[in-house]
């Protein structure tokens, strides 16, 4: 990435049309989370910008498509391999700017390359349907082709995976790709951005616009953009929803998550202790598939409390750089300080805070502790709203019923876990329960890159999810052909 005059300090770079592009106009501080110093700057794409980008890519696309699917994967194939090479590299960029731990950022990389591995498929992955004699003498077949181009706009919390839920998809199958990622974390997808071009990529297929709302608009409002995939908070995947669809894209939009985690009183304590503070904890509950919301059933309440919050206490929250660092900083101080505002806001509404995030952290950086709220109602705002961030509320019920009925009374739909030793339980729990994303004794039910993202209600906004099969139907259209011949 090119620099600034102050060797500390990097300009990030846009791709545009095959060529990396640092403007020194409308700049934007990047912050390093842990020490809040500046560490890059970011040039915001205007309207033209975009419109200019489009069309490059547009242009692209016509040749593109046109590209045999098995000579269209060679460049992922060859992109696999240098991410391989470089997923270290890539993962302390990550941690860097993000603040999640060296561990936690190695552990994206991995899944982000294993997107590449499944969207290097698509020969097998488009195939379509065919069947002889339909009517005498007529036989049918269908085939998927490309949409045209696609744009993803992105979140901050997987700067490497979530891109990569999309573009790898999005290109095996001829199209064009456009990605906006969060402003907050612009140096991971640039970073692999330029290993994408390094793997052979024709230029055009793939461009890379940093910026805000005004960049946002232009590409769900532009002609040649056919299809958005956004992933981020509800009220903005409404938002990318409801433009997007009035102009006639196609759209998928992943929003935000309220994730609860049921335990059984026949649950290992001890093993359901480690997944919850993974859950809730890793990622500094920086995390759409957090489990926010933890339900202990009946009288396993006390044992599991007091074993999670001496793991609470024996967190080490600190530099994400450091070895044995359990918890990295939240991504900005106005990230950070909105979280600490619901603690406050737990506080007042009634809630017992068994422990206090804000009660001993760092002064420098964006820290919170891990903080767990007791005797939290459905009806408080800790349980109802989208934290994001180290908080965990604990409900009681004295049933799985009971736990079924408030997970289903709440808007979102995104993932829950049961932890249990009963396969009936699991099993009942996990036919009645709305819920998209279903995990049995899990940490964090994350499927894997060959099954789709699958949120419900408001944590999804469109018809066909992220990645897996749904992602080659949502980059695609199909086409049924019939023929008869004389």
């Amino acid at each position: 990435m090119a620099t600034t005059t102050e060797a500390a300090v990097s300009r990030v770079s846009a791709l545009v049309d095959g060529r990396l592009e640092s403007p020194d106009r409308d700049l934007h501080p990047v912050n390093n989370p842990a020490t809040g110093e500046l560490i890059a700057e970011v040039s915001y794409a205007a309207a033209a910008d975009v419109d200019r980008a489009v069309r490059s890519a547009h242009s692209a696309f016509l040749e593109w498509r046109d590209v045999p699917v098995v000579d269209r994967v060679q460049p992922l194939y060859r992109f696999k391999a240098l991410l391989e090479s470089h997923a270290n590299e890539l993962a302390r960029i990550l941690s860097t700017e993000n603040g999640k731990t060296l561990d936690d950022a190695k552990a994206e990389v991995r899944r982000a390359i294993q997107m590449v591995e499944v969207a290097c498929g698509m020969p097998s992955l488009m195939m379509g349907d065919s069947l002889e004699n339909v009517s005498r003498g007529i036989d049918s077949h269908t085939i998927r082709q490309p949409i045209g181009v696609c744009a993803g706009i992105t979140p901050f919390n997987f700067p490497a995976m979530v891109p990569m839920w999309m573009y790898p998809f999005a290109i095996a199958c001829g199209n064009a790709f456009i990605l906006k990622p969060s402003e907050k974390v612009p140096m991971t997808p640039t970073r692999a951005a330029e290993l994408l071009m390094d793997a052979g990529l024709p230029s055009g297929v793939f461009t890379l616009l940093h910026g805000g709302k005004e960049a946002v608009d232009a590409l769900l409002k532009h002609p040649q953009v056919r299809a958005i995939s956004f992933v981020g908070s509800t009220p903005v995947a409404k938002y990318i929803y409801a433009t997007a669809a009035a102009e006639g894209k196609r759209v998928q939009a992943l929003g935000g998550a309220k994730n609860h985690m049921v335990v059984m009183p026949d649950a290992d304590i001890p093993k359901s202790v480690d997944a919850i503070m993974s859950s809730a904890f890793g990622a500094a509950g920086e995390r759409c598939l957090a489990g926010s919301v933890l339900v202990p059933v009946g009288d396993v309440a006390e044992p599991l409390l007091t074993a999670l919050l001496d793991r609470c206490n024996s967190l080490k929250v600190g530099d994400p750089a450091e070895s044995g660092t359990g918890m990295g900083p939240l991504v900005t101080k106005e990230h950070r300080d909105r979280v600490a505002g619901y603690i406050d806001r737990g506080i007042a509404e009634g809630a017992e805070a068994l422990c206090d995030g804000r009660d001993g952290v760092s002064s420098q950086g964006f820290y919170l502790g891990p903080t767990v709220f007791d005797h939290v109602t459905p009806r408080m705002s800790i349980a109802r709203e989208e934290i994001f961030g180290p908080v965990l509320s604990v409900i009681r019920v004295d049933s799985l019923d009971s736990a079924i009925d408030l997970i289903n009374s709440v808007p979102f739909g995104n993932t829950t876990t049961i932890y249990t030793a009963s396969g009936k339980a699991a099993r009942e729990f996990a036919t009645r329960i709305e819920v998209g994303m279903v995990g049995i004794n899990m940490a964090v039910a994350a499927p894997m890159a060959f099954f789709p993202f699958a949120g419900w209600k408001q944590s999804f906004f469109g018809d066909l999810h992220a990645h897996g099969k749904d992602a080659v139907s949502f980059y695609t259209e199909q086409k049924v052909v019939m023929s008869r011949w004389f």
